[in-house]
C-alpha cells in the first residue's frame, strides 16, 4: 500500500456495503460509495459486496453504472468481489436469473447458490497460501462456486464438490470434479464466494489493499 491511504469504492446500490466499509476503513483505507459513473473517478480500487446479484446487475444498468464500471476494471482498476460480487465480475453465469448479466471482467463461469439456500449456510477453514499464512475462516451464505476457470485465472482456495447442492456420489468421487474453486484471482481482479467481511478474518481485504 502506498503511504497515502488509498481510496476504495464500494458498490453501494445493494448488498452488505456497511460491512465492507467497516473493514476497509479499519485497515486504513478511505472509502466511497459507488452508485453512479461519476463516482468512479479517482478510485484506487473497488469492492463489490455480497447481496442479490440479479438485483445488483439490474440496478447497475438502471443507473448507467454497469458498462462504465466494466470498462474501468478492464482498464486496470483493481477489483475484489465477494459472493454476489463474484457473480457480477464473472464472464459467465451457469444459471442466471431472467435477463441477468454481469460485468464480464473475470474469465470464470460461476453457479449461483451452488451450495444451497440460506439454511444450507456453512463455515470452513480454507488453506490460502497466496493470501494468508494461516487457514482462512470462511462463511458461505447462498454462495456461488466457480465451475469453469479460464486461462490465466489462479485458483486460491477450493472446497469439496460434495458440498454442492445436487452433487452425486460419482461426481464427488471423480478426481476431475473433486473440488470447486471458491477464491480466484486474475491479475488485478480477485473474488471469493464467501464473506470475509463478516468473520473477522480480513486476509483477503489486506491482500487486496496491499496490491493497490
Amino acid at each position: 500500500m502506498s503511504p497515502a491511504a488509498p481510496t476504495v469504492g464500494v458498490f453501494a446500490l445493494q448488498g452488505d456495503v456497511r460491512e465492507h466499509v467497516h473493514v476497509l476503513e479499519a485497515l486504513g483505507a478511505r472509502t466511497r460509495p459507488i452508485r453512479r459513473p461519476a463516482d468512479l473517478a479517482g478510485l484506487d480500487g473497488i469492492v463489490l459486496p455480497g447481496g442479490e446479484s440479479s438485483v445488483m446487475d439490474r440496478l447497475a444498468r438502471i443507473m448507467g453504472l454497469r458498462d462504465p464500471l466494466a470498462e474501468a476494471i478492464r482498464d486496470g482498476l483493481p477489483a475484489y468481489g465477494t459472493c454476489a460480487g463474484m457473480i457480477l465480475l464473472a464472464a459467465g453465469i451457469e444459471n442466471p436469473a431472467p435477463d441477468q448479466g454481469s460485468l464480464g471482467v473475470l474469465d470464470v463461469t460461476v453457479r449461483r447458490n451452488a451450495f444451497g439456500s440460506q439454511v444450507d449456510s456453512f463455515e470452513a477453514d480454507l488453506e490460502v497460501p497466496a493470501a494468508a499464512a494461516d487457514p482462512v475462516h470462511a462463511v458461505f451464505i447462498r454462495a456461488p462456486a466457480v465451475v469453469r476457470v479460464g486461462e490465466g485465472v489462479e485458483v486460491l482456495a477450493s472446497v469439496p464438490a460434495a458440498r454442492a447442492v445436487g452433487a452425486s456420489t460419482s461426481e464427488a468421487d471423480d478426481g476431475a470434479a473433486a473440488d470447486l474453486p471458491v477464491a480466484v484471482r486474475a491479475g488485478h481482479v480477485s473474488a471469493t464466494s464467501f464473506h470475509p467481511e463478516v468473520t473477522g478474518d480480513w486476509s483477503f481485504h489486506r491482500a487486496f489493499l496491499a496490491g493497490l
